[in-house]
């Protein structure tokens, strides 16, 4: 994992070092890729990063924190050359470009490969509209004379010259159906206006794609056949016949050869033509197809006067070689005065805002094919710039970059002062459009990510409440009860009960603070939380010093006698790690398990409980209560349960129990088969033990209700059974939480006799 967060490190990196630089665009693209690549749970723990979003703002300006030095340390990590992380992040820029609704501005910048790239600053500079800080790189093409193509490339930024073969490659599959092989020629930094720009030249090799399929070669084949045969036919038929009679001829002679020349025979068919001399055809052996080659015709001499040029172009700048204005246009003159002056140039009004090159003849010519930016101190043009080589000048053809109606008025023009023609006027207009949906666009981002925040803190406090819901019911039953759906009782034909208290904890609570008391109570209760996990045993409920736990409630388990007496032996060493703070040694527990029969449901409306009812709950009580200090007592069926389990069991014998009469049972010493470091879950990690089936079953979903009997003659209330007493199949005793029955001491001697010895019948509830 070390290593794909290294790499997606360098690929944040890349979006922060491209055309977009800062915007969220860029990221957003980032993230596709990183979701693409190495899917979303590879992302949202790169998000986690800090200063890393999980969301990106499309217009919102983010800031450029890392470092060339993090591609570096990712290369030589992964022993992966540069150009290759950074070709990847070229091409699925690209794919994502398209994806996000630019695929058809992408399309229309040229008709091939070279028209492209020299379009490509044209594009930027649109972008910037809505894209004010971005800072693109340059590219130009310069094609040599054996015909080679070489693209340079310029940018602020060193070492990212490879994502250009990656672009470059996808828009040439994509877009033109053909190969590109780039090959980078010089490498260099050139002093440019804003310092040293890097400057990359490649040898670009295009070449078209060879992957068609068999059907389109057999196709092409069939085609070419056929137009050899119609140029040879339209040959032996000149001599014969001329104008529509040669047309009838060779099309009907066509008829039923090739199916996809039927919707054209049926045209020719009912065509009539008046002048049929003028007709003249010429057939290619390439599909037919008709090319003509344009040649322009130039006037002798301009049919145009000064003053109507210069009125019409109202912002055109003429300057010669050494940036000497020669003429200007009628509006550019009022808001730039000194541009008249004598031996005025160029550069002493203006500084080119882009492309980022230096204010010479030289620099200029490299790109002009490139749309150039010139700023002064009130004045922002945006235009071409033109060599005449005839007069040794450029014309500077020219307007106002304007952004929306307050920049307008800001430098103090009017649409007035935009030639008619000038298509400045529709775009400040229809920016300004764009500018109001760009701010709303920005607001409703801005709303999402509230909402998205807000709406992961909500399911953050959600998790805490059903955390806190599944540690006081089921977590079926409590599922079930969210579902707004009753819980019916059910029966469980076998589970173990455990019962534990703390020895003299009367006497201990006589002697000590309130505070004290809950101190000793919340370290022994945590020791046993964390057990219970371990042994996946239900905590059913505390009261006071006493703990209640049950093997096979909810989740029916075959092993629920082991898992409680496995939980019993760590109680007992668990309890020897928390001090009686009167005597400050070790304090003692008693336990008692039972297993048995028992009914559980839900009662309670406004504080719903699942509890327990049953014979074996009072009988589990009863083995703790007549239990020995630091002893685990089991009665006879749990005995059953585990005397061919691999533990260690001694037989007490028969005593007398209250309200049971005469009962044999027995203590607890250990498990022979594993060590008390498995016992305490040091072994496994803290987490649970068990790996055996339930009911042989795979472990079943602890949100899945347990496959329970019902009492069918139970009455509920919407929440679990409103009166215990209709429990027919189990006689619900419970719990007696009030102690009837005396304490015994490690003698078996009574410690303290309760005067009220009644039967009280308490349903236990969690």
């Amino acid at each position: 994992m070390p290593v794909i967060f290294t790499v997606l490190r360098v690929l944040l990196f890349l979006c922060v070092h491209v055309c977009c630089l800062q915007y969220g665009f860029i990221n957003s693209c980032l993230k596709s890729l990183v979701m693409e690549k190495f899917g979303q749970e590879t992302w949202d723990k790169l998000s986690s990063l800090a200063g890393v979003q999980d969301t990106f703002m499309t217009y919102t300006v983010y800031d450029d924190i890392l470092t060339l030095s993090l591609v570096a340390e990712a290369c030589s990590l992964l022993d992966v050359p540069a150009e290759v992380l950074l070709k990847l992040f070229g091409e699925h820029f690209f794919v994502f470009c398209k994806n996000s609704g630019y695929d058809a501005m992408l399309q229309t910048l040229g008709g091939n490969l070279v028209e492209f790239i020299e379009n490509l600053d044209s594009l930027h500079s649109y972008l910037a509209l809505s894209y004010q800080e971005m800072n693109a790189p340059s590219f130009r093409v310069e094609m040599t004379d054996d015909g080679k193509m070489l693209l340079h490339y310029y940018s602020d930024r060193k070492g990212l010259h490879h994502i250009v073969p990656g672009i470059m490659e996808a828009v040439a599959r994509d877009l033109f159906d053909s190969k590109v092989n780039m090959v980078v020629l010089n490498q260099s930094e050139e002093d440019e206006r804003t310092g040293k720009k890097e400057h990359v030249v490649f040898l670009v090799n295009q070449s078209k794609q060879v992957s068609k399929t068999t059907d389109q070669v057999h196709l092409n084949q069939r085609q070419e056949a056929f137009f050899r045969r119609m140029r040879d036919r339209y040959v032996s038929l000149a001599g014969k016949k001329r104008g529509w009679d040669l047309i009838r001829a060779l099309v009907l002679s066509a008829e039923g050869q090739l199916s996809f020349l039927s919707p054209y025979i049926e045209a020719f068919r009912t065509l009539t033509l008046k002048n049929s001399d003028l007709i003249h055809i010429r057939f290619s052996c390439c599909r037919c197809s008709h090319q003509s080659n344009f040649c322009p015709c130039y006037p002798d001499k301009l049919w145009m006067e000064e003053k109507a040029f210069c009125n019409a172009f109202p912002f055109h700048i003429i300057f010669d070689k050494d940036l000497k204005i020669k003429q200007t246009g009628v509006n550019i003159q009022k808001f730039v005065p000194g541009l008249q002056t004598r031996d005025a140039t160029l550069d002493q009004y203006f500084i080119i805002v882009h492309p980022q090159v230096t204010f010479t003849i030289e620099s200029i010519s490299k790109f002009i094919n490139s749309q150039f930016v010139l700023k002064n101190s009130t004045l922002k043009l945006r235009g071409q710039m033109m060599w005449m080589d005839s007069l040794g000048c450029m014309l500077y053809l020219c307007s106002p970059k304007l952004r929306s109606l307050q920049e307008l008025q800001d430098v103090g023009l009017h649409l007035a002062d935009l030639a008619q023609h000038d298509v400045t006027r529709d775009l400040v207009l229809l920016n300004q459009q764009r500018l109001a949906e760009m701010e709303l666009t920005n607001q409703l981002e801005r709303k999402k990510e509230e909402l998205r925040i807000l709406s992961r803190h909500l399911e953050a406090e959600k998790e805490k409440t059903e955390t806190l819901l599944y540690a006081m019911l089921p977590r079926h039953v409590a599922n079930q009860l969210k579902d707004g759906k009753s819980v019916k009782a059910g029966e469980f034909e076998v589970c173990t009960i455990l019962f534990s208290d703390v020895v003299t904890f009367t006497n201990i609570c006589a002697a000590c603070e309130p505070i004290q008391i809950v101190h000793m109570l919340n370290s022994m209760y945590s020791k046993f939380d964390r057990l219970t996990s371990i042994h996946d045993v239900y905590k059913v409920e505390t009261i006071g010093d006493a703990y209640m736990v049950v093997g096979g409630v909810p989740v029916p388990t075959q092993s629920h006698a082991r898992r409680v007496a496995n939980f019993a032996l760590g109680m007992r060493i668990a309890a020897r790690e928390v001090t009686n703070p009167v005597t400050d040694k070790p304090i003692q527990i008693r336990v008692g398990l039972h297993t048995g029969p028992v009914l559980a449901g839900v009662v309670g409306e406004k504080m719903p409980r699942y509890c327990l009812f049953g014979d074996t709950v009072n009988t589990a009580s009863r083995m703790e209560s007549h239990g020995l200090p630091d002893c685990i007592h089991l009665s006879n069926s749990t005995y059953s349960e585990l005397k061919d389990a691999g533990f260690n069991i001694q037989e007490r014998g028969e005593i007398e129990v209250k309200g049971k009469g005469q009962m044999a049972t027995y203590f607890l010493l250990g498990n022979l088969l594993v060590s008390e470091d498995w016992i305490m879950g040091k072994e496994n990690g803290q987490t649970c033990i068990y790996e055996e089936d339930t009911h042989g079953h795979i472990e079943r979903d602890a949100n899945k209700e347990p496959d329970v009997r019902v009492d069918p003659d139970t009455p509920t209330d919407g929440l679990g059974p409103s009166d215990p007493s209709h429990f027919k199949t189990i006689t619900p005793f419970a719990w007696d939480i009030s102690s009837p029955y005396g304490t015994y001491g490690t003698n078996g001697n009574s410690i303290n006799t309760p005067e009220n010895m009644t039967n009280s019948r308490l349903c236990v509830i969690i």
